[in-house]
């Protein structure tokens, strides 16, 4: 692919023309591969009792699409670098659509955690190779800019999946939600017709592994996978397992409005990943500090929220901690070289589909155990233990995180 000339900083507010076909592919890759939870997590409880199973075996389900990630996004990285973006997306997208779609034909747990599984083989390819194509094609703050783009479009589909699959819910029924999937094959179609073709690699397996162990020891970036683990078993346990039931339990709420709540920490972390660029003024540990601080500010806020206002004010916070922390972790991942930029992108996405797995299922068995605003303030001491020295290690020592926005 060729790369679009460069442009002054002033002019980073409005993609060129020329520009913006391709970021609209990019645009709506990132928003299919999101709904693959985001649809479905205000309307748990009435999936779970839909399939006759217990709501401690919540993290099940949100956890079926986040593991094959864990072994099939590093596989799906060496295969994009290798043979090309483009030929790898598109069946991905396909399994997606038609897996996702299959869900609702479920009749037990079983069946719905196995169709599950093959949508999460699919979800594997999405996200990371948005990412991906991000890197290929802009640098410096450019790429910080356009990585915050994605990441708002990705957040505006967090807020809009869990109404939508609400509304859904209280409209039809607990397995309305899974029809939404199939609108994959339409993004499948427009990728495959408008995205190049790319030229294959004349390189092996061997030799792609071989370009790993320099990249990783590229500066952050082992770092930025560790975080991106803690971030998202974080996200995906408390925001998209235990506070659905939070919501049911202790504040009374039905799907639709479940589906407002959780789309609202969207809403502030849309505001903050647009401003991405432009705080790359700032250094990268100071950006991930703040944001691991925020967030643990924000889920011991909601486990200790009295009333609905406090509440929304809580997700709020937390979802501005989440826009400052993912873009730019991402953007440590996407500065990798471009020959194995696929393969970094990926195991930054294997790594977070092991937070996006094990964060659920620890989350549901804690929940099991103390309840769910007890989770939430324990989730807030282990962001501050963890994140919190991830984003600090450098300060005195070490390889300090790359500058704001430098390509390498």
């Amino acid at each position: 692919m060729t790369r679009p000339p460069g442009r002054p900083r002033g002019a980073q507010r409005l993609l060129p023309v020329e520009e913006r076909p391709r970021a609209r592919l990019i645009f709506a890759i990132t928003a299919t591969g999101i709904t693959g939870n985001a649809v479905i997590t205000p309307s748990l409880p009435e999936i779970l009792a839909g399939v006759g199973a217990a709501p401690g075996q919540a993290g099940l389900v949100i956890g079926a699409t986040t593991l094959p990630g864990i072994f099939l996004a590093p596989v799906i990285g060496l295969l994009a670098d290798r043979y090309g973006r483009r030929e790898v997306v598109v069946p991905c997208l396909v399994l997606f659509a038609v897996a996702g779609g299959m869900a609702a034909t479920s009749p037990s747990l079983a069946w719905l955690l196995g169709w599950r599984l093959l949508q999460g083989a699919g979800a594997a390819g999405l996200v990371n190779l948005a990412v991906v194509l991000v890197g290929d094609l802009w640098e410096g703050p450019r790429r910080a800019a356009m990585i915050g783009r994605n990441s708002a479009v990705l957040t505006t589909c967090l807020a809009l999946g869990p109404l939508l699959g609400g509304g859904l819910t209280d409209l039809a029924g607990w397995r309305a939600p899974f029809l939404v999937y199939p609108v994959g094959l339409v993004t499948a179609a427009l990728v495959a017709r408008h995205l190049p073709r790319s030229q294959p690699r004349d390189v092996d397996v061997g030799q792609q592994l071989r370009d790993l162990p320099p990249a990783l020891r590229e500066p952050g970036v082992a770092r930025a996978l560790a975080a991106g683990a803690v971030t998202f078993a974080v996200i995906f346990g408390l925001m998209l397992t235990v506070l659905p039931l939070h919501l049911e339990r202790v504040f009374g709420l039905g799907p639709t409005a479940r589906g407002l709540l959780l789309g609202a920490p969207a809403i502030a972390n849309t505001a903050v990943a647009l401003a991405t660029g432009r705080l790359q003024r700032f250094a990268k540990r100071a950006l991930l500090a703040a944001a691991a601080v925020v967030m643990a500010a924000g889920l011991a806020l909601i486990g200790a929220a009295p009333t609905l206002p406090v509440l929304v004010a809580a997700v709020l916070c937390f979802g501005a901690g989440e826009g400052l922390m993912v873009p730019n972790l991402q953007d440590i991942a996407a500065s990798s070289r471009q020959r194995s930029r696929g393969a970094i992108v990926a195991l930054f996405v294997s790594a977070s589909r092991v937070g996006q797995t094990a964060g659920p299922l620890a989350a549901g068995a804690g929940m099991a155990v103390v309840g769910t605003a007890a989770t939430f303030g324990a989730a807030a001491v282990a962001c501050l233990a963890l994140l919190l020295p991830l984003a600090l290690v450098g300060r005195r020592g070490g390889t300090p995180l790359p500058p704001a926005g430098v390509a390498r």
